[in-house]
């Protein structure tokens, strides 16, 4: 049998090199920078303006101005960066880190906080006329 000399050579190659996977949980992936993953709003600065959610080409963000929220479907989200660059207040941002697998579509959503009211400065008096006006 000829495929004995050829076997031997892989299985001593084998044996003496470095193995082709990684201990998954233990040395946890290490992403180029470039890698887009997940999106990340920052609710304090969003102002629910939409233009993410009409950029983007698979429908997966919702905006609702009269709720106050700002939801996304992860698992329709095709990473594509759109809303990202889009954003006018730079409220979104794409992470290095993928969605966590699950066994059902998941739909993150974020509440924005109510604003308190600002308070009313009482009217201010106008300022009294100074110098004289001449009749002549």
């Amino acid at each position: 049998m000829n495929f004995m000399p050829s076997f031997t050579k892989t299985a001593l190659k084998n044996l003496f090199s470095q193995p082709a996977t990684r201990m998954y949980p233990q040395v946890p992936r290490e992403y180029p920078e470039r890698t887009r993953g997940h999106i990340e709003i920052d609710m304090s600065t969003c102002i629910l303006c939409g233009i993410c959610s009409r950029k983007c080409p698979a429908d997966a963000i919702k905006v609702d101005r009269t709720g106050r929220t700002w939801s996304i479907e992860r698992f329709g989200c095709i990473q594509c960066n759109s809303c990202v660059e889009s954003c006018p207040k730079k409220s979104l941002s794409m992470h290095q880190t993928y969605t966590e697998p699950a066994g059902v579509k998941r739909v993150d959503t974020f509440q924005k906080p109510e604003e308190p009211p600002k308070p009313v400065e009482p009217p201010k008096a106008p300022a009294e006329q100074k110098g004289t006006e001449s009749n002549a």
